[in-house]
């Protein structure tokens, strides 16, 4: 079976995820993030990419991205996933070992509406999610850190296309009813359109993902989801 197709498109905003192949951990200590971010920083600089939310987790990381172009989110994803492969090996003196990644990354589009915003708070929070923090700013590794904290973190961030409210840091901290979860993870499962029910197969028909839409199998349950967050 070949793989599904992937959209691409530019103009369009992204959640993007990658995991570690059997779930080990790619971050072991602070300079592993830091490596990263530095990773992170280059692909921005070398695609023009517009990024507006990230969480980087022990075993895997999440992205928000807003593409300019056809083709930039793999070309962005792409050189990321390749040059931290790559170095996190060289570091170690792995090379040759193995992957660190499962494999290709997952990503679907998003509604540029209540329901991006619903999926940066999904990203935000996530290392509260796992009790990795008591408060989701205090994740130093995450997009809303640098948002409240600024730095050169905050440097990678590009604006947002509809506004945050006032209270944002503290509706991030906010839990997510289990419906709102529960359909952003099928989403990624899935990798289909995210949003409200006609914008979704509107975006599904014109970007080739009319397949993301269909039901396949049983449902997974939530046992699948690591303790390091998901």
């Amino acid at each position: 079976m070949g793989r599904p197709h992937r959209a691409a498109t530019g103009g369009e905003i992204y959640h993007v995820l990658n995991r570690a192949n059997a779930r080990a951990p790619i971050f072991e200590d602070d300079g592993d993030y830091e490596a990263f971010l530095r990773i992170f920083a280059e692909a921005r600089e070398r695609v023009g990419m517009r990024i507006l939310a990230w969480c980087l987790m022990p075993n895997h990381w999440h992205l928000v991205l807003w593409p300019v172009h056809d083709g930039d989110l793999s070309s962005f994803t792409g050189w990321l996933t390749l040059t931290h492969t790559q170095r996190w090996h060289a570091h170690r003196r792995t090379t040759g070992s193995g992957h660190v990644y499962q494999g290709r990354f997952k990503s679907f589009p998003v509604q540029e509406d209540d329901h991006f915003l619903s999926v940066c708070r999904y990203v935000e929070r996530n290392a509260l999610r796992a009790g990795l923090v008591r408060e989701a700013e205090a994740w130093r590794w995450g997009s809303l850190h640098a948002y409240v904290h600024g730095g050169g973190q905050a440097d990678l961030l590009s604006p947002w296309p509809i506004r945050r409210s006032a209270n944002w840091v503290q509706h991030v901290n906010a839990v997510q009813t289990e419906a709102e979860v529960a359909a952003i993870r099928r989403a990624i499962q899935r990798g289909r359109p995210y949003g409200e029910a006609v914008w979704t197969k509107r975006t599904a028909t014109r970007l080739a993902l009319e397949t993301t839409l269909t039901p396949r199998g049983r449902p997974r349950t939530t046992a699948g989801h690591d303790e390091n967050g998901s």
